[in-house]
C-alpha cells in the first residue's frame, strides 16, 4: 500500500526493521521535502515487494554499471517523473537509500546516487568504491552520500 511521506511529522512507517529507522525516516522525509519544494511533488513510497519493477530496474543498473550488488534487505521504493528526469529510489534496512535519476532526453543527466542515514556503516560493497560526503539536515542529521554517473542506456 503506498504512503505518502510527511516531512513535517517524520514517521518511520514502513521503515520499522530498521536498526537506524528514525533517521531513515528522516533522511526519506528529507527527500520528500526536497520533491515538494523544488517540483511540487508528493513523495509517495510503496513497500518494495509490491513494487518489483523499481527494485528490478535499481539492481540491474547497479549491477551493469559498476557489478554493485546491495546486500541489505529493500524495504520501499518509488518511481516518478519530474521535469525530464526519471526518478527512482530504494529505501534499504541497513539504513541505505539509492536514487537513480535518468535524464531522458539523450545526452540528459543520468547518475545514481547513495545516501547513509545518521548511524550506519559504510556498507561493505560501497565502502572500497565511493568516498562518502557530509551534510547536515534538519530532519536526518547528518547524511553522507555519494554517486556515479551513468553511462549506459536503460
Amino acid at each position: 500500500m503506498p504512503y505518502i511521506v510527511d516531512f513535517e511529522n517524520v514517521s518511520t512507517t514502513g521503515l520499522e526493521s530498521s536498526p537506524v529507522a528514525a533517521a531513515l525516516a528522516g533522511l526519506r522525509a528529507n527527500e520528500a521535502r526536497y520533491y515538494k519544494n523544488k517540483y511540487d511533488h508528493v513523495f509517495t513510497v510503496t513497500p518494495a515487494d509490491e513494487a518489483p519493477k523499481t527494485l528490478e530496474r535499481v539492481t540491474h543498473i547497479l549491477a551493469q554499471e559498476r557489478d554493485i550488488v546491495i546486500a541489505a534487505k529493500p524495504l520501499e521504493v518509488t518511481e516518478f517523473e519530474v521535469e525530464g528526469f526519471r526518478m527512482a529510489y530504494v529505501f534499504y534496512e541497513s539504513g541505505l537509500a539509492i536514487n537513480v535519476m535518468y535524464g531522458i532526453e539523450d545526452g540528459a543527466k543520468r547518475a545514481v546516487g547513495f545516501k547513509l542515514s545518521q548511524g550506519m556503516e559504510v556498507p561493505e560493497e560501497l565502502a572500497e568504491r565511493f568516498k562518502f560526503a557530509r551534510q547536515k539536515s534538519k530532519l536526518a542529521g547528518e547524511i553522507r552520500g555519494s554517486f556515479f554517473v551513468i553511462k549506459g542506456e536503460y
